[in-house]
């Protein structure tokens, strides 16, 4: 009698969020009687989200010990940030637009994931400039949105960091784009720039926090 449409993408995008929401909508709206239908457009800052994030990152800080903690999102062309923004004047064009969530960026996918980083940071207790958001998967032919991660690791190394822990909290679970970009050529890469510390957070695949958190946003939705 009811359907709940939830797209596993914590911080929302056109692109994923919203293409897995259109057809999803467009198969129910096939049928001759459509059920009661309500979605979950994004969860960038739901407690159980950011708790579940930051609990599976907990073990690992406190044996691997980092310099610095990386949280690296999947990327996104700036133009698709830009259409967010119902001003065209705030998203990208002001300096520290993404500091906050504002009425101009609360659909802005970058603003997002800031403020996913800030909120598990804080869960955490990260102390400011131990930490850094950056974004990876980027393709050749547009601008995508800054700062990339791949040349964030040598700026790093330069500041002097010597273990580094990586965390992708745009994705829920371990893919590709984690296991083979970040923990495959990410270390390789941070290898190469002269340190073997390295270790990557795996995602929240079937954290039980994870699970219970879940199950929560689909019981209020």
């Amino acid at each position: 009698e009811r359907i709940v449409v939830f797209p596993l993408f914590p911080q929302y995008a056109s692109a994923s969020t919203g293409s897995a929401l259109q057809a999803a909508f467009e198969e129910i709206g096939s049928r001759w009687s459509v059920r009661d239908v309500s979605s979950i457009r994004w969860f960038y800052d739901e407690p159980g989200f950011v708790e579940a994030v930051a609990e599976s990152m907990r073990p690992g800080l406190e044996d691997f010990a980092p310099d610095h903690v990386l949280f690296s999102y999947h990327g996104l062309p700036e133009k698709q940030v830009r259409k967010t923004d119902p001003t065209g004047e705030w998203c990208l064009a002001v300096a520290g637009c993404c500091d906050t969530i504002t009425e101009q960026n609360r659909f802005c996918y970058r603003a997002q994931s800031f403020a996913t980083t800030r909120l598990v940071a804080a869960e955490l207790g990260l102390e400011p400039g131990t930490y850094s958001t950056t974004f990876q998967s980027r393709l050749a032919g547009q601008k995508w949105i800054e700062p990339y991660t791949d040349k964030e690791l040598p700026k790093l190394r330069k500041q002097g960091v010597e273990r580094l822990a990586v965390v992708t909290p745009s994705f829920t679970a371990d893919c590709l784009e984690t296991l083979e970009e970040i923990g495959i050529r990410g270390r390789a890469q941070w290898a190469d720039l002269g340190s073997d510390a390295f270790h990557l957070v795996p995602c929240l695949n079937a954290d039980d926090r994870w699970a219970k958190a879940v199950a929560g946003m689909v019981e209020r939705a």
